[in-house]
């Protein structure tokens, strides 16, 4: 009896253990493949460029690739990454965390090369070379005729896309205060844009940044304390820029006040020029009359609109002018660019002499 009961309490219970361990040990074998079969796959797409492996050198070949307005220095690794620059990511970040120039790459595009290891597409970017640009440089003065074709040359545009965007200027940023006059409005500064850029934007930048050196001078305020409207001191000072040297601006734009406030007509070379399309140093007594709101020589006040594109420092000159009683001024010597001012007019004759000995 005692060897049946000790049969029944251990020989039968130790068979059902060893018969339930099959399967438990084939499924803790399958989930150890599974993992190190994940870890063959992660390591496969390290080496291959997906994960966060590098290349060596310096790459081969051009692609160019482009930095989006905020990207972080992850989303520019994955741009690279994706371009296969770099053969991944961290590849680049881990270059870049460690360079503190890294936060100076600006939005833009970029010719790089493929196969580039993490820190030679860093520096690679940070080189200007590098940078794919197209460059319009707007100098203070210009009109807009002349404006167009500066943007023509510095971009892929045609003349006839900058024409059909400058017609829709109001809906891209030209203030209501322009009158929609876009001559005196396209601020002169140097642009840089994106290869392909449309017309569109360029004009909306050169609007754009009219009204920051709109703000930069308190426009609308300051010529309410003047008594003039935004677009009258914008008039005055393109008559200004036309006019004058800088260092001379606010002598200038006190001569205009003057004048208008003794009912004289302005009698300026520029507006007259700007009427006939042209620039000449010295005027025919036939173009002086010519019959245009334009012509200050014939027309009291101002003229209906700017002459060409103020900077900043003339728009502060009107804002701003100096104090005197000047009524005349001339440039004696254009090659230098010195003007004389006068308060009668037997003044004025003396300085016209001595321009007309320094021109022969």
């Amino acid at each position: 009896m005692s060897q049946l009961g000790l049969g029944m309490d251990y020989d039968e219970p130790s068979t059902r253990r060893r018969r339930s361990s099959g399967p438990l040990a084939v499924l803790v074998a399958f989930l150890m493949l599974a993992v190190i079969g994940v870890g063959a796959f992660l390591g496969i797409r390290s080496l291959t460029g997906s994960g966060s492996g590098d290349f060596e050198g310096e790459g081969s070949g051009s692609v160019t690739i482009v930095v989006a307005k905020g990207d972080s220095l992850t989303a520019i690794g994955r741009t690279l990454a994706d371009a296969e620059v770099v053969a991944s990511s961290d590849a680049f970040v881990g270059a870049a965390s460690s360079d503190d120039r890294a936060e100076s790459i600006a939005p833009g595009a970029y010719q790089l090369r493929k196969g580039m290891s993490g820190a030679a597409a860093l520096e690679l970017m940070l080189d200007p070379a590098s940078r794919l640009v197209q460059k319009v440089v707007v100098p203070e003065g210009l009109r807009f005729e002349k404006t167009i074709v500066r943007i023509t040359k510095g971009t892929d545009l045609t003349e006839d896309q900058v024409k059909e965007a400058l017609s829709r200027a109001g809906a891209l940023g030209l203030p209501a205060y322009a009158e929609g006059s876009v001559e005196g409005f396209l601020f002169p500064a140097t642009y840089e844009f994106q290869p392909g850029v449309d017309a569109d934007t360029v004009v909306k930048a050169m609007l754009t940044r009219f009204r920051v050196a709109a703000k930069e001078v308190d426009l609308v305020a300051e010529a309410k304390k003047r008594k003039l409207t935004p677009f009258e001191v914008v008039v005055i000072a393109s008559l200004v820029q036309g006019e004058s040297a800088p260092e001379d601006y606010d002598k200038v734009a006190r001569v205009v006040f003057n004048r208008l406030e003794q009912g004289m007509p302005l009698q300026f070379d520029s507006t007259v020029n700007y009427a006939l399309g042209k620039s000449d140093l010295q005027l025919s007594a036939e173009d002086l009359k010519t019959d245009s709101p334009y012509n200050t020589y014939v027309n009291k006040g101002l003229p209906p609109g700017p002459i060409n594109s103020p900077g900043e420092a003339a728009l502060t000159a009107v804002l701003n002018p100096a104090k005197g009683d000047w009524l005349y001024f001339v440039t004696t010597d254009p090659d230098t660019r010195t003007t004389e001012f006068a308060t009668t007019y037997d003044e004025f004759l003396v300085l016209k002499r001595k321009f007309q000995e320094n021109v022969g």
